[in-house]
């Protein structure tokens, strides 16, 4: 017989799995439009995230199954929107040109730094607001799925960056495609292994609080176990000869060529 923690337990994967791949693919579906549009985009999404940031202070100090949920649910958007700046082309960094042939080392990190640097500090600066407002409360569910989020994404680029067998450059819009130059195909590289130890130990962690949990922490912890697992799938993807793009073919249309729009009376 389902006991109800079994029933949480499912119901909040379910719901985490939906929300990544639904926000995802408005994401991308969003910077595929024309330009002439992102400003809509962007205002929209920041008004979301300001809401958002709004509803996880208030999230926070509950301890309710509803509030874990838009707890979760306001991490994401905050995140989206930081998402959102960076592939429309708005929040990148100060370089904006393709890594030179001869760049090699702590070169080649520094050069490919500053063609993130202000996505990177906008990130920093989104995660410390995201503790402040959670500081102390009971509800740290928002707060733990947003860091996984960073940990996890940071060392996805590293890895990327490194190289892997399978690079993910398909959702990778045309303004962007300067960042294709660093990164680099390789069959295997030594920070692979210590990034799936290391969310490997962060998800055992998770799986016994999951179990031992009781009430709106059933919930929190399903949540955070789920997003963990997503983020070492798609490291997975980077290994395997899988794409996951496919995922998102349906959120994806031909990009708009922007110098044509640009000349188009």
């Amino acid at each position: 017989m389902t006991s109800p923690a079994m029933l949480g337990h499912g119901l909040s994967c379910i719901f985490a799995i939906f929300l990544w791949w639904l926000s995802t693919g408005v994401i991308v579906r969003l910077c595929a439009l024309p330009k002439r549009t992102f400003g809509w985009s962007l205002g929209g999404g920041f008004l979301m995230m300001v809401l958002a940031a709004y509803g996880l202070a208030q999230t926070a100090q509950t301890t309710t199954v509803l509030g874990t949920y838009l707890s979760f649910l306001c991490t994401i958007a905050i995140w989206g929107w930081i998402e959102m700046s960076f592939l429309m082309g708005y929040v990148t960094g100060p370089r904006m040109a393709p890594c030179p042939a001869d760049a090699e080392g702590w070169q080649r990190f520094w050069l490919a730094l500053k063609t993130l640097l202000y996505h990177e500090l906008a990130i920093a600066a989104a995660a410390c607001t995201v503790v402040f407002l959670t500081w102390n409360a009971p509800n740290q569910t928002g707060t733990f799925a947003f860091l996984i989020l960073m940990v996890m994404r940071i060392s996805a680029k590293l890895n990327i960056f490194l190289g892997v067998p399978h690079l993910p450059e398909a959702l990778l819009p045309n303004r962007l495609a300067y960042l294709k130059s660093y990164f680099r195909t390789r069959r295997f590289n030594l920070l692979f292994p210590v990034s799936i130890f290391g969310a490997s130990l962060a998800a055992i962690g998770l799986g016994r609080r999951a179990i031992a949990a009781e009430d709106f922490e059933v919930i929190g912890t399903a949540l955070l176990l789920t997003l963990l697992f997503l983020a070492v799938i798609e490291h997975f993807f980077m290994m395997m000869p899988i794409s996951g793009d496919a995922l998102w073919r349906w959120a994806k249309p031909l990009e708009v060529d922007e110098s044509i729009e640009k000349s188009s009376p």
